[in-house]
């Protein structure tokens, strides 16, 4: 079903309908197929390169889209409702660039960040290790100062894009300090010492690749250390405040996606003379699908305008990525049971938007993470 959207400008809406035309033809034919093999689809993501969908929220002098976030997050939606793995790409991306676009010194914002907003180059972010995924100040891989340039060495592990970006954000222990012993670096997807494992395998988003990223004695050059020495967690923090919101969009595109076919089903499903969707059992239940899936919408759109009007957004994207998150949870598996035994099965889309809604009530900080951000915020206000 189209979504009556509130844009602030002409140009937001023909971004909107170019979205829903490159995603409609583009994305949604490949889905299944990239899904089933586990197929990383680097050609959509230079088509959204060449397009300039990948680089929305950044300012058009240094090579991004110009557009409010309240508008870079309705373009994530629309792709997740055709293919989730690749919106979740877009917004690891976004959140790559993040530390340069905001952290960066003048001179890495000129000759960084454009390379990176180029639309040709595709960023992961190196923050979770096996025992430092909600606690990010439990960090041990390291980087210490040897001649001139920083030599890191450990494991990052649940990277996106592991082993396919071109480069890392790498968040890495600079000293035992533990409130700013944390920095925050720039690595080349080539620097020698720098490798990938295995590809996960995982329960969905299988065409996105997530994988452990080992550092051998990287040496990272003096000038890509971004931000000053012991700032990393504070420059990890700021960008995931703005990447929930990115996974609340993702989240309520396969909420949506899940909404959709199943009514559609419903429409053409008959059982005891009547479409099943006239069965109130089900409309009911429709019926609530899609009033959480709009709330949810209403939810990632209030943080978004605080972000792009300077208000601080904390509590509202930690409520947004809570909110969304768990919606596409329950829209997803009432989705299924809509479905029936139809449902259960692999020729009908809705199990696999219930495979992909259930990572995003983990990455990005879990929910339960989430409820600890907002009770923080209520005890100190």
């Amino acid at each position: 079903m189209k979504v009556e959207r509130e844009l602030p400008s002409s140009e937001a809406q023909e971004l909107l309908e170019l979205t829903v035309d490159i995603s409609d033809k583009e994305l949604a034919p490949r889905a299944a197929e990239f899904e089933e093999e586990g197929r990383f689809p680097r050609e959509v993501f230079h088509l959204l390169g060449e397009t300039g969908l990948l680089t929305l929220p950044f300012a058009e002098e240094v090579g991004g889209g110009g557009q409010p976030y309240a508008v870079y997050l309705q373009v994530l939606e629309e792709l997740a409702a055709r293919w989730a793995a690749v919106a979740v790409g877009v917004s690891v991306h976004t959140l790559s660039c993040h530390a340069v676009s905001v952290f960066g010194s003048t001179s890495q914002k000129q000759t960084l960040l454009p390379w990176q907003l180029s639309g040709t180059a595709l960023g992961a972010y190196c923050l979770s290790e096996e025992h430092a995924g909600s606690d990010p100040s439990a960090i041990r891989a390291r980087a210490a100062h040897d001649g001139g340039a920083w030599v890191a060495r450990g494991t990052k592990a649940w990277v996106t894009h592991g082993g396919e970006a071109d480069f890392y954000t790498a968040f890495l222990r600079t000293s035992d300090d533990p409130r700013n012993g944390i920095s925050c670096f720039h690595v080349d997807a080539g620097s020698p010492g720098l490798g990938a494992g295995a590809p996960e395998r995982k329960m969905g988003l299988r065409s996105s690749t997530t994988a452990v990223m080992n550092f051998d004695d990287v040496r990272i050059p003096e000038d890509r250390l971004i931000g000053e020495p012991g700032q990393g967690l504070r420059i990890a923090l700021s960008a995931l405040d703005a990447g929930r919101l990115g996974i609340a969009a993702v989240a309520v595109g396969i909420a949506r996606a899940a909404l959709d076919h199943a009514v559609d089903y419903a429409r053409e499903r008959r059982t005891f003379g009547r479409r099943i969707i006239e069965h109130q059992g089900v409309g009911f239940l429709l019926a609530d699908m899609a009033a959480r899936t709009e709330a949810a919408r209403a939810t990632y759109l209030v943080a978004a305008r605080r972000k792009d009007s300077g208000q601080p957004f904390s509590r509202q994207a930690s409520i947004a990525k809570l909110i969304a998150t768990d919606t596409a949870m329950a829209v997803t598996t009432d989705a299924v049971q809509v479905l029936g035994g139809a449902g259960y099965v692999r020729e009908h889309p809705v199990e696999r938007y219930m495979r992909e809604a259930k990572i995003t009530q983990i990455f990005e900080g879990t929910n339960q993470i989430q409820r600890m951000v907002i009770g923080r915020h209520l005890a100190d206000s």
